[in-house]
């Protein structure tokens, strides 16, 4: 008895300490809240009465630091918004009021305050950034306009910002970025255009046929599986719905052929957008496109991508098959008749006396190629799935 009385005693005194322990770290972290909440008050105060642009510029500095090394980021942003420090810092990029150097420590401490926070992305663009960032992107100060295209694509993410930001002419600037930025700012623009032109509630984004040259460059270098391929492809269905658009595609080097290509090797999405382009290309006209996508091997592809596209991707697949056969029927392509649309082009190819062979070859060709592609996809995609980390500019 004498021992489990001890026991127990032992374990209450346990219990106390740990108790002790939690309510310490407690009132540790609630110190620490406070003084954070302190200094962001200071520093929001320094901003909001400097009067001297270095004073200004050493505000922004330090929201910017103190946001990228919180260990409460998320509350410390939404704290510095709460204290008034957006629209200064929004006015510290008036290109006639500010320097360079100020309007990029006031750019850096906006993109801090604005990623992964819809609200204060809200309150930025409600503040009237997007002006100052489209006068931005036309300087020629690569690193002022490499940052205004990170600052348009992270506020572009937000819903409520897209009419304002797709109604302020960056369309142009954007497409410019596409062929003569840095890597990331390429990135960076065929996002924020693909952010603009295909949100289905708000107004689209009118893309100029000059964008087909850059993006169809940027799609032959990528793979064709990536997340930047479907936005891409994406970009080039839309493009191919306007006859600009179209002969653009035709007279870039490669254009079918990359298209082709991303239906054959893409991912669902972009297959579905690569389909969609080829057939928005036939529909305008059959007779001008029909030879030229014949041309660069398309059948293979899009016989796959009928069995194993998504629904949409299937649909597209099997009517640009009808309208490439050499006489198509009214009724549009089913399933059904897909022995017959192989015969028809095996027919084509090695005559009727050799169609049959020819066309039970080509289906068992297009069986095995299926195979080795999904096996292909799911280790690329194995092999990729490594976990990253998203930082703050």
């Amino acid at each position: 008895m004498v021992k489990e009385e001890i026991l127990m005693e032992e374990e209450e005194e346990g219990k106390g300490n740990l108790e002790e322990e939690e309510e310490e770290e407690e009132e540790q972290m609630q110190t620490k809240n406070r003084k954070c909440k302190n200094v962001i008050e200071e520093i929001a105060e320094k901003l909001k009465s400097a009067v001297e642009e270095v004073e200004k510029i050493e505000a922004a500095k330090e929201i910017r630091k103190l946001v990228r090394k919180s260990s409460f980021s998320g509350k410390t942003r939404s704290r510095f918004a709460a204290a008034g420090v957006i629209p200064p810092l929004v006015d510290m990029l008036q290109p006639c009021s500010y320097s360079l150097l100020a309007r990029e420590a006031a750019l850096l401490a906006l993109l801090n305050l604005a990623s992964r926070n819809e609200r204060n992305k809200i309150r930025i663009v409600a503040s009237g950034a997007i002006p100052p960032l489209v006068e931005l992107l036309k300087f020629q100060n690569g690193n002022l306009k490499e940052l205004a295209a990170a600052a348009i694509l992270t506020l572009s993410a937000a819903a409520a910002n897209k009419p304002t930001i797709a109604a302020s002419g960056v369309g142009p600037l954007l497409v410019q970025i596409l062929s003569s930025g840095t890597v990331q700012g390429r990135v960076d623009s065929v996002t924020s255009l693909h952010n603009l032109s295909t949100s289905k509630e708000d107004p689209k984004l009118v893309l100029d046929a000059r964008a087909v040259y850059p993006l169809m460059n940027l799609l032959k270098d990528c793979k064709k599986y990536s997340k930047f391929a479907e936005k891409t492809t994406a970009l080039l269905e839309i493009l191919s719905n306007s006859e600009e658009g179209r002969d653009a595609i035709t007279n870039a080097d490669g254009g079918i052929l990359t298209l082709v290509q991303t239906v054959e090797d893409g991912s669902l999405v972009s297959t579905e957008h690569a389909v969609g382009a080829l057939l928005s290309l036939c529909q305008s006209s059959r007779d001008k496109y029909r030879e030229l996508i014949l041309k660069e091997g398309a059948i293979p592809g899009l016989l796959r991508l009928t069995a194993e596209g998504t629904p949409l991707a299937q649909e597209r697949a099997r009517t640009l098959l009808d309208l490439l056969r050499d006489s198509p029927p009214e009724n549009k392509f089913s399933s059904s008749t897909l022995e017959r649309i192989v015969y028809d082009f095996a027919a084509q190819v090695d005559g009727t006396d050799k169609a049959a062979d020819t066309a039970k070859r080509l289906l068992q060709d297009m069986v095995h190629r299926s195979m080795e592609l999904s096996m292909s996809r799911l280790q690329l995609r194995a092999s990729s799935c490594t976990p990253s980390k998203v930082q703050s500019s």
